[in-house]
């Protein structure tokens, strides 16, 4: 082919090669390139055969290849790869030219590396890209962020490539500058950390306390599918449930119960700690897929302690509405704090992320699409400062008839030794969150008593501090104070 393409991109791992294979199918021209030649050359020979797209055996002969302003979008191992790639193009490229990452990076390094690629006249984007290889291949939800200069010239890409919702609105969006697309992305998949174990809990008490069957479980999932909780996850699950192992037994019984992560939760996890954000839900489906992790610990553990007495529910179609209630309730709350991480971070880093946009870019193609996005969107097109989801009408409203089923099922879970760490500190934190007054009164006093930390008084002005020689023999000088 004689004519330029459009885009290039380098690494041809499963999402890679999908990327290009549906930039192919949206009438755009791709050069690829791997850092293994062979790679270039089979991708070509393969699945790329007799397709609008164009391989490159060297850096150079990738950037020769492209219109300008030129886009090549990196899909490579996140960490060291992607800026030892990034310095690799850098003296080959001009003014102007775009660098995309399009890997499941951590936010701080897409702050850094947008100041230092636009520091050498360049432009760069950091992209959330949710959907997996399916996703990548048909159509996944797209998060970009970096230099807003780009993103005219990558946005016909992008739209073009990226799922669609009902209306033929694509999935895909501007974030806002720096690494606030990479900061949406991992916000994403620290909930659908969330999301995924809600529904595991919700299928160990199934298996563990009512005693079902796998066949039993998936009419569930199949019929929670119809309504509410309409969503991939569930999906999958009622998929999952069904899938037979070559004997015609339930292949999900014969999976070692041991999760593996890649980070992207954990890191959700540390930028709430990092922003005063209670991000309670997200950090328990982290540590509980570190504790599933400790395999021969916890079955030594299962030969010495010993748990409660079963008590099985006597109606056990009353107790699944009661466990689908809690199931909702607790991700109306998984919601509600990711939000809030958002807004604080967005806060600190100047971003003007439009949360309502965000929901409409996971409502199709992510891993966490479903109905009840659809519902978020409709919260912040009504009032897009509202400070947290659980104010929002309809969820106080939904979050309010499911209360009942909700405790119901985090006290059973607790008198039969079921453990719920999601859902239940779900329910911690919404308990949490609608106390007007709290017993950090004491905490503070404590701290005062020991360390001088001072405190606040009801009956003054917020921000007027004060210290209590407690004992007698402390004096009247005061530690630093604290900050909230």
């Amino acid at each position: 082919m004689n004519t330029k393409s459009d885009i290039g991109l380098i690494g041809l791992a499963v999402m890679g090669e999908n990327l290009v294979l549906n930039m192919e199918s949206k009438g755009f021209q791709v050069t690829v390139y791997n850092r293994t030649i062979q790679k270039v050359d089979d991708f070509l020979g393969g699945r790329a055969k007799g397709k609008k797209i164009t391989g490159a055996h060297s850096i150079e002969e990738l950037v020769k290849s492209l219109k300008r302003p030129r886009k090549i979008m990196i899909m490579v191992k996140a960490g060291s790869a992607v800026d030892d790639m990034i310095n690799t193009l850098i003296p080959y490229l001009e003014n102007g030219d775009i660098i995309i990452d399009g890997g499941n990076t951590h936010f701080p390094d897409t702050n850094r590396r947008t100041s230092w690629v636009e520091s050498k006249g360049l432009l760069y984007i950091g992209t959330g890209v949710s959907g997996g290889e399916e996703g990548a291949l048909l159509g996944p939800s797209i998060m970009p962020g970096g230099s807003k200069a780009a993103w005219p010239e990558i946005r016909p890409i992008f739209q073009a490539i990226a799922a669609k919702v009902e209306d033929g609105t694509p999935c895909c969006d501007w974030v806002g500058e720096n690494g606030a697309g990479h900061f949406v992305k991992m916000v994403h998949n620290g909930i659908e950390y969330g999301d995924m174990q809600l529904i595991c809990e919700a299928y160990q008490i199934m298996r563990d306390l009512l005693h079902m069957s796998a066949d039993e479980m998936h009419e569930v999932f199949k019929e929670w599918n119809k309504g509410d909780l309409d969503s991939y996850l569930i999906e999958i699950t009622r998929d999952i449930l069904a899938f037979r192992d070559t004997d015609g037994k339930p292949l999900v019984d014969k999976i070692l119960d041991t999760a593996g992560q890649k980070g992207t939760g954990k890191w959700t996890a540390v930028a709430a700690l990092d922003q005063g954000i209670p991000l309670t839900l997200i950090g328990e489906a982290v540590f509980s897929r570190c504790l599933s992790a400790l395999k021969e610990e916890r079955v030594k553990a299962s030969q010495v302690l010993s748990g409660p007495a079963s008590f099985v529910p006597e109606d056990k179609k009353e107790f699944i509405a009661d466990l689908k209630d809690a199931l909702y309730a607790s991700k109306i709350v998984s919601y509600a704090q990711g939000y809030a991480l958002m807004r604080s971070a967005a806060e600190e880093y100047k971003w003007d992320l439009n949360y309502g946009g965000i929901a409409l870019m996971w409502r199709g193609g992510c891993i966490i699409r479903s109905v009840f996005l659809g519902r978020i969107k409709e919260a912040f097109v009504k009032n897009p400062a509202i400070t947290n989801l659980l104010i929002d009408p309809f969820f106080s409203n939904k979050v309010g008839k499911a209360q009942k089923g909700w405790r119901n099922v985090v006290a059973a879970a607790a008198i039969n030794g079921i453990p719920v760490p999601a859902i239940s500190s779900a329910l911690g934190y919404f308990d949490g969150y609608r106390c007007g007054r709290l017993p950090a009164n004491l905490l503070q006093a404590q701290r005062d008593y020991f360390g001088a930390h001072t405190y606040e008084r009801i009956d003054k002005p917020r921000g007027e501090f004060f210290h209590t020689n407690w004992t007698g023999r402390g004096g009247t000088t005061a530690s630093t104070t604290y900050n909230v």
